[in-house]
Parts: C-alpha cells; structure tokens; sequence
C-alpha cells in the first residue's frame, strides 16, 4: 500500500474504474455469447433480436471508453458475420 496520499487515492479510484470496467466487459461477452449459442443452435430469427442487443450493449462499452470504437466494430462486424452465414 503506497504511503503518498495522491497514491492511496489512485489506488482506490483505479479499484472502482476496474470494477465497472470488468462489468461492462462481462456485459458484452455474455450479450455475445448469447448470439452465438443461437447461431450454433441453428435459430436465425433469435440470433438476429440478439445481435441488436450485442450491438447496443458493445455500443455503450464504446461510449463508456471500455472498448476503443475501432474494437466494438470489429466485435459487431464479427457477430454480424456469423448471424448473417445462417441465412
């Protein structure tokens, strides 16, 4: 633990960038993972209501500077991909 009190504050304030960091992060894997278990399980209809809301949610990852813009368009161009081989 640093003993410089402008450190103890970094300390702390990286803790909680970290923590909403990681949530918002966890957000988009969960909102992709969704899209693609509907892209292996065959379900276009699903897997394309789904990419709209991995889409929203990694938008708001970029907006939130989590993700870099150029990253959440390669993440949605990838989904997108996938969701638009079914057809």
């Amino acid at each position: 633990m640093p003993n410089i009190k402008a450190s103890i504050l970094s300390v702390k304030s990286d803790a909680k960038r970290h923590a909403k960091n990681a949530a918002e992060k966890s957000r988009v894997r969960t909102a992709s993972r969704r899209v693609l278990d509907a892209v292996e399980a065959g379900n276009a209809e699903e897997a394309k209501s789904l990419l709209n809301l991995a889409c929203k949610t990694i938008d708001q990852a970029a907006a939130n500077h989590v993700y870099h813009k150029n990253c959440a368009a390669r993440k949605k161009s990838r989904l997108a991909r996938k969701v638009n081989a079914l057809k």
